[in-house]
């Protein structure tokens, strides 16, 4: 196998697609694609100056679905051209600026580890992918709503209130959806 990623032991479902390195570049640039759409998926509320969208899925199943390495190399495309003036950040925004910009630093570091864990078979199981979505979710939080008390000079409990607190039961439902999707998808792929 030439995947630029994975060894024939540990296959991610997007190591059952055939052509290796063409494979490799259109799926990393489609994790950026799908992100960059769920990302336009947004709403915005009081409860938080960080829009509601549908990012965090998208960057936990791209994770999960393409590994360690191809899930870094796709969120780090989606960072990257959103720097360069590409406008699929929440809103058609871009640029590094802003109380949103941590959470897509996270996406980065969260991809890479849900993959990471993906590449060792925890995305499985309803449970074990349910972990590992939720661990995807901690460091999303962790990165962004420390990214939000510097950008908007607010105390770490502040930035949970309004960074993290918000999206705790829409993430729950998003964990719920890959829970299901990415074990019924490894069912299918069997057959």
């Amino acid at each position: 196998m030439s995947s630029i990623v994975m060894t024939a032991d540990r296959p991610v479902l997007a190591d059952l697609i055939p052509g290796a390195r063409v494979r490799d570049a259109l799926l990393i640039a489609g994790g950026a694609g799908l992100t960059g759409a769920a990302a336009q998926v947004s709403v915005h509320t009081s409860l938080s100056p960080v829009p509601f969208t549908l990012q965090t899925l998208a960057v936990l199943l791209v994770g999960a679905s393409l590994g360690s390495l191809r899930g870094l190399l796709s969120m780090t495309l989606y960072l990257l051209a959103g720097l360069a003036g590409v406008p699929w950040y929440a809103d058609h925004s871009h640029g590094w600026a802003g109380p949103s910009f941590g959470y897509i630093l996270g996406f980065v570091l969260a991809a890479t580890v849900v993959g990471f864990l993906a590449e060792r078979r925890v995305d499985r199981h309803v449970l074990s992918t349910a972990a590992l979505m939720v661990l995807g979710n901690v460091i999303i939080y962790a990165i962004g709503a420390s990214w939000l008390a510097v950008d908007l000079s607010l105390s770490m409990h502040k930035a949970f209130e309004l960074g993290v607190r918000p999206f705790l039961a829409s993430d729950l439902l998003k964990t719920a959806i890959a829970a299901i999707a990415l074990p019924s998808a490894w069912k299918l792929a069997r057959r």
